[in-house]
């Protein structure tokens, strides 16, 4: 691993939803390549299956009840740090089992199979750093620092609120799929795109950008509540499997 920025702690685990394959596959992030038309590099993601939503007792610190938020489409993203707001699309599973890639390289997507952001469990959203028409919607999120803002709405109106944590890099043979896809518990939201060396040989980025951020707040379509929101859980995940 290859640090970018390192404060703060980000969150992992092995518990928090299934993985039913056990293989890894990878999706992709654009990239700039000369005389390349549409050439995508990938990111790792696990397969898994959408029916594995369970419920689980939240965690109550002190007296303060734990807000629920229910589960519902993210519809867009919002950074102030790096003046980006934009839609989200919607990803899920290519037919061999490979994650989905954002057809527009200015749309990041959420990945449906895990939880909706504000919900207990590991929230994620790819997108594209680049290609050969020029930057991509994550080109600047390299630059994130602990403390940045994070902001999800979501379409029954409840806007999410996270904090970053740190911004990592990783070789794509050294991805980490517990680290950015489970969680022990805590609400988290892992941002994904490509970057360090660019390999001209192979037209692919060697490594992963990962933004690690924690939940802060919600508000609208929100409800105090002490008792037990929807969670993913999961057996520990196997090693990320990489695709030439």
């Amino acid at each position: 691993m290859t640090p970018v920025t390192r404060s703060g702690a980000a969150r992992s685990g092995p518990h928090r939803w299934w993985v039913v394959t056990g293989v890894l596959a990878l999706v992709g992030g654009c990239c700039i390549a000369v005389g390349l038309q549409d050439h995508r590099h990938p990111l790792a993601g696990p397969v898994v299956a959408p029916s594995t939503l369970t419920t689980a007792p939240a965690t109550i610190v002190g007296t303060i009840p734990v807000p629920v938020v229910a589960r519902s489409v993210p519809v867009s993203l919002r950074v102030p740090a790096i003046a980006l707001s934009v839609p989200l699309s919607t990803l899920g599973l290519n037919r061999d089992g490979t994650v989905q890639v954002p057809d527009n390289i200015q749309e990041p997507g959420w990945f449906r199979l895990g939880p909706t952001p504000g919900q207990i469990g590991s929230a994620v959203i790819l997108g594209h750093v680049d290609s050969y028409q020029g930057e991509g919607v994550f080109f600047q999120l390299r630059a994130l620092l602990a403390g940045d803002q994070v902001q999800v709405s979501l379409r029954d109106g409840a806007v999410t609120n996270f904090v970053v944590t740190a911004v990592d890099m990783y070789t794509k043979t050294q991805f980490p799929a517990q680290r950015v896809y489970t969680s022990d518990g805590h609400r988290t939201l892992q941002l994904v795109t490509c970057g360090g060396t660019f390999d001209t040989a192979t037209g692919h980025y060697l490594s992963n950008i990962v933004v690690f951020t924690s939940f802060v707040s919600a508000t609208a379509a929100t409800t105090p509540v002490a008792t037990a929101p929807p969670v993913i859980a999961a057996p520990p995940v196997t090693t990320a499997t990489p695709v030439v």
